[in-house]
């Protein structure tokens, strides 16, 4: 199992405490460690207890801190959970110190810190360009671009976003991109809860002559495939597509792996827990950013080994797909937890249930308020949003976007 490190919100003191309650720390910490939540807070799971205390006391030397189980004092437990308090400039020089030091777990936490830090990038560093057929590329960077939703479904869990034929698709693809949509996804299957497989026949069937007729209509789009078959994204990278967008992370079909690589392009790997018809009715989550953390883990190790390379991904939490309200939040307020990868972010909460939980508004066309409300909080914290609503989103992130960037003093005349 790999070591698993990632950052924490800490944007309160109620925060802070109930990490320190999760970990079994000693309450009276909080005193001393309040102050310091403020620097870098990293979150390490599972650490072997001499490691812990070798990491507080470096850190404590430092002027940084580290909160373990009140266990670790007299070695009661084996293992705590461990939250890492400090500049870039202590973690670093813990990580340098480590490498004295091959015991306990410290190589594998020193190399997973280190890459954690590398990734932890200041605002507007990171950038990936993505290779597209036709030789273009998609440009990522902490500008979020906006991915068009385009169902070809007749089972959507929001109606009017259901495409009646090729003359209305490709006259609401011509809008989304008129309102600044950057990419279309285009799905022919629905993956609402408690849906039913589409047989493959009738996938493709839908899925291709569409988008080869966008293709035909708007040839310097840059097209996605939503799709967990592997046979389909084959048809699709033929046919048009830029993107394969899999909500099931090659867990669906085992031939989406093989057929993902082979197409060449550019692949969102997805968390879901469970299937689209039994996701409703999956166990509650214990720790949820652990579990995600660790599959994406295990996931891009699985793809670079069956041939889809690291730097062809794009990573996406599955807001929704086997997870209840507070853990959709949950993952917006910590949606940093996956720049541990270094790899572009996708999150895709368009008018999902949750979007109207907080402010209880019931019905799907009543959820529009909510997911622009999302898309301010997602501007500049991930790459590419997926959403029904172009143009109300595209507001919502220029407006958090100019608030982001706005100049704090007058340009010297």
């Amino acid at each position: 199992m790999p070591a698993v490190v990632y950052p924490l919100n800490l944007s309160s003191s109620e925060d802070l405490d109930s990490v320190i309650k999760r970990i079994g720390a000693d309450p009276r910490a909080a005193a001393y460690v309040r102050p310091k939540r403020r620097t870098r807070s990293l979150y390490a799971k599972d650490v072997d207890f001499r490691a812990s205390a070798y990491m507080k006391q470096e850190l404590l030397a430092r002027g940084g801190d580290a909160v373990v189980s009140r266990r670790v004092i007299d070695a009661s437990a084996e293992k705590s959970d461990v939250l890492l308090l400090g500049t870039d400039g202590q973690l670093n020089s813990l990580v340098k110190k480590m490498e004295a030091m091959d015991c306990w777990g410290l190589r594998a936490l020193r190399e997973e810190l280190a890459r954690v830090m590398k990734n932890a990038a200041p605002e507007g560093a990171n950038a990936w360009a993505l290779s597209l057929p036709g030789g273009r590329e998609l440009r990522l960077d902490d500008r979020t671009k906006i991915m068009g939703i385009l169902n070809l479904t007749t089972d959507s869990f929001h109606t009017a976003s259901r495409v009646k034929d090729i003359d209305d698709l490709l006259s609401r693809a011509a809008a989304m991109l008129a309102d600044g949509a950057d990419i279309l996804d285009v799905g022919a299957e629905s993956t609402r809860p408690g849906s039913t497989p589409l047989p493959e026949e009738e996938e493709l069937n839908r899925l291709i002559p569409a988008l080869k007729a966008l293709r035909e209509s708007f040839p310097d789009a840059v097209l996605s495939a939503d799709t967990y078959k592997g046979r389909v994204a084959l048809a699709a990278a033929g046919s048009g597509a830029d993107i394969v967008n899999d909500i099931g992370g090659f867990g669906l079909d085992p031939d989406m792996l093989p057929r993902a690589a082979e197409t060449g392009l550019p692949y969102v790997l997805s968390h879901i827990k469970g299937t689209p018809a039994d996701m409703r009715n999956v166990p509650p989550y214990d720790d949820l950013l652990t579990e995600i953390v660790r599959y994406f883990h295990l996931k891009i190790e699985e793809a670079e080994k069956g041939g889809l390379p690291r730097n062809r991904l794009i990573l996406d939490p599955g807001l929704g797909f086997g997870k209840e309200a507070r853990d959709n939040l949950l993952l917006v307020r910590e949606i940093e937890s996956l720049g541990v990868f270094g790899l572009p972010i996708l999150v895709g909460y368009s008018r999902k249930r949750f979007t109207g939980a907080a402010a209880a508004t019931e019905g799907v066309e009543n959820r529009l308020f909510g997911t622009a409300a999302l898309s301010a909080l997602m501007e500049g914290r991930v790459q590419i949003t997926r959403v029904h609503d172009i143009r109300e989103n595209r507001e919502a992130l220029l407006t958090a976007r100019a608030v982001r960037k706005a100049p704090r003093w007058n340009s010297p005349k």
